[in-house]
């Protein structure tokens, strides 16, 4: 049975990421003549498409069929061998079965070729022979110069030179290129349905490449070249695997820079690819938390599905994105404009009331028994008065300052009427400086023409209320929380004292803790009853106990915490720890810790995970005490965080109130809070590999000026080395 195919990287492993991106795949984009060695004379073939689609989609260029079997396929004379072709080859589309693959780039790099599609499979998906195989073709690739696309891919597509270099069925129809969206995927068969829908929705795409397995090319490197390009405003991305967090943290630093977009589609994010973690905070954060803060730190705009990657893409290739997150809702229905209400209130849209101008503006438009405020209604009445009269509301709506986008919701309007409404929305659409969103509600036999219309004009339709609103938060900037106040820097990290702990053979949590400066209750680990009794005597009040167990993170799952403890109950409880211990088979059991009972605050939990495949480590912030997991009250920064950050993070908590003072309680010490935050962000990233996680919970925040406690301290180690410190 052949072994699943392991998850494709971002990058290879190869050393050319770094080379110039542009030179290199010119002859991907604009080859002066293309060879298809082992082209299919069978058209019902699959592999005999892409001579067919290179001719039909206009690539001008030359083209040298490879079969020694024909005198000419699709009208182009065919050639013995690549040695035999008379002119320049830049680009080889290797047709060939797995194992002729290695000895035809060989050949492709002896006639002069520079790169390559290799479309066959039978290599790493299909388990140890194959991967043999792939590592074979990455070495010729590398031996010889040819940049190889694939293998296992569906190959590639660019508009502008009619390049279609492709198998998939998605490029039978015409394929318009004035978009400026592109696609690059890590799958054949999702590509191919994202070139589909595209060409369905009139959203030409300027290029479109499916990567594969990624034996050489890889999808930042396509995705970087393509950005490159003047032809391409948005790019989008369907990613499986981000192998090579710093290449992707660069690429989306590029578009940025640029002014471009991009839009990600990431799949692999569900629990059951998550590793098993003992951490609160490790079971509460997905795989990709690290690649989200990325993504998000640089303006790349996350969808979750193919309908959302195509309409946000849509959108952007207007070169309008909502500057804000308040939307004014259009609609021929009283009913749909609640829901879109309803709709945007869950997902943190603002539905702002217009303006008393707006609305004197409105009133002769809009019948005495519609809205004017927000949603506007304005009832089917409106299309007595005019066969603009929709898009002049929507003008006027769109010039309130309060608005950042328009959505237009429209429900049983159809046949001739939903034509002309069409016509009169796409022209509208134009003028507007924010973007216009379209809802129909109605089936699509009888607004055939109106949608036609939306087609021709490349804007996507929404078959339904919580798909444009969807689509409206993606393109929103993320909620305003208010401007940070100032806070003082905490002093860097004691660099000998963290250095020495993190190189001890057992990481010692609460050293480590007072050695990175973050406050605890005065501890002390025994194992005998009578000890426990004298060290609870020393303490100013009564004491709490917890079993100490190497292997036990969550000590009150086994009944291994009991807090408020007296001296003449120490030695008693003692023993009943231990009883639960044995109970539970803990093993590992150094004793009893006996810890200074530190006054009710604000309980929180702050985790630290070690960065993971180039991305750097995370922090994360939450309502703590063991019902963290319950209420996943977080919120997640890449490591090290500023004390803004850090700030600005607590204050996107739901708890947030109860740090600021809930119903006349004093003000937590958030600045206590925030310290410790930026500390333990410092100590992970100062760890490296040393550590893989970090975790206090909880951390008791007393009112203000009464500082922060860490009652807990989970440490997770790994083999690696730690970062160096700076004094």
């Amino acid at each position: 049975m052949p072994v699943p195919q392991p998850p494709p990287q971002l990058e290879t492993s190869g050393d050319r990421s770094s080379a110039p991106r542009s030179e290199e795949l010119q002859a991907l984009l604009r080859p002066r003549g293309i060879a298809l060695l082992g082209i299919s004379g069978r058209s019902d073939n699959l592999m005999a498409r892409p001579l067919r689609y290179l001719v039909e989609h206009g690539y001008s260029g030359a083209i040298y069929p490879i079969n020694p079997k024909y005198d000419e396929l699709v009208g182009q004379k065919c050639y013995p061998t690549l040695a035999h072709v008379p002119g320049p080859v830049d680009l080889v589309l290797v047709l060939v079965a797995a194992e002729a693959v290695e000895d035809a780039i060989r050949q492709a790099a002896a006639a002069g070729a520079t790169a390559a599609v290799v479309y066959a499979s039978g290599f790493a998906e299909v388990g140890p022979e194959g991967v043999a195989l792939q590592q074979r073709l990455a070495a010729v690739a590398r031996e010889t110069g040819v940049r190889v696309l694939g293998p296992n891919c569906q190959g590639f597509l660019y508009a502008p030179t009619g390049v279609v270099a492709t198998f998939t069925a998605a490029a039978d129809r015409p394929l318009a290129s004035d978009s400026g969206v592109a696609y690059v995927g890590q799958s054949g068969a999702v590509g191919g349905s994202v070139l589909d829908l595209a060409t369905d929705m009139g959203l030409g795409l300027a290029a479109w490449a499916s990567t594969g397995n990624q034996a050489d090319l890889g999808l930042v490197e396509v995705s970087r070249a393509l950005l490159e390009d003047p032809a391409v405003r948005v790019l989008m991305l369907y990613v499986e695997a981000a192998g090579d967090g710093k290449a992707y943290a660069a690429l989306a630093r590029q578009a940025r820079t640029a002014g471009k977009h991009l839009v990600v589609l990431r799949s692999g994010r569900s629990s059951a690819g998550r590793r098993a973690v003992a951490s609160h905070t490790g079971s509460m954060l997905g795989d990709d938390v690290a690649f989200v803060l990325t993504s998000r730190e640089h303006g790349v705009v996350l969808v979750d599905d193919i309908d959302e990657l195509l309409s946000v893409a849509a959108v952007l290739a207007t070169g309008k994105r909502s500057e804000g997150r308040r939307v004014v809702v259009v609609t021929t229905s009283g009913g749909a404009g609640s829901l879109a209400a309803d709709l945007c209130e869950d997902l943190g849209l603002e539905l702002p009331e217009l303006s008393a101008e707006t609305q004197d503006r409105l009133r002769p438009l809009i019948p005495a028994f519609g809205a004017l405020t927000n949603p506007v209604d304005v009832t089917a009445q409106l299309f007595n008065r005019g066969a603009h009269a929709f898009g002049d509301v929507c003008r006027i709506v769109a010039d309130d300052p309060s608005v950042d986008a328009v959505a237009v919701f429209v429900t049983m309007v159809v046949g001739e009427a939903g034509a002309r409404l069409a016509e009169d929305l796409v022209v509208t659409a134009g003028k507007l400086a924010t973007p216009l969103l379209v809802g129909w509600i109605a089936g699509q036999e009888l607004t055939t023409a109106g949608r036609a219309a939306f087609r021709e004009a490349a804007i996507p339709v929404f078959g339904s209320v919580g798909d444009l609103v969807r689509c409206a938060a993606r393109l929103a900037p993320p909620p305003y929380r208010g401007a940070a106040p100032v806070l003082s820097p905490a002093p860097g990290l004691p660099a000998e004292a963290v250095r020495a702990q993190l190189a001890a053979p057992v990481v010692d949590g609460p050293a480590l803790l007072r050695a990175i400066g973050v406050a605890q209750p005065a501890s002390t680990l025994v194992t005998t009853p009578e000890a426990a009794r004298a060290a609870v005597a020393a303490l100013p009040g009564p004491g709490v106990l917890k079993l100490s167990a190497g292997e036990l993170a969550h000590k009150s799952d086994v009944g291994g915490v009991r807090v408020g403890v007296a001296t003449d109950e120490a030695a008693q409880v003692f023993t009943e720890l231990l009883d639960a211990a044995t109970r539970h088979r803990v093993p590992d059991v150094a004793g009893v810790l006996v810890q200074e009972l530190i006054p009710p605050g604000i309980e929180l939990i702050i985790g630290a995970t070690a960065g993971q495949d180039g991305f750097p480590p995370v922090v994360t912030v939450g309502l703590g005490g063991v019902t963290t997991e319950l209420y996943r009250d977080i919120a997640s920064g890449l490591a090290p965080v500023s004390p803004e950050q850090a700030w600005t993070m607590l204050r996107s908590l739901r708890a947030w109130p109860l740090l600021a003072g809930f119903r006349g309680a004093p003000p937590a010490d958030v600045p206590a809070a925030v310290d410790a935050v930026v500390r333990l962000s410092e100590a992970v990233v100062a760890a490296g590999n040393r550590l893989t996680e970090l975790e206090v919970n909880p951390l008791i925040v007393a009112a203000r000026g009464g500082g922060a406690t860490a009652v807990d301290v989970l440490v997770g180690v790994g083999t690696g080395p730690s970062a160096p410190l700076g004094e």
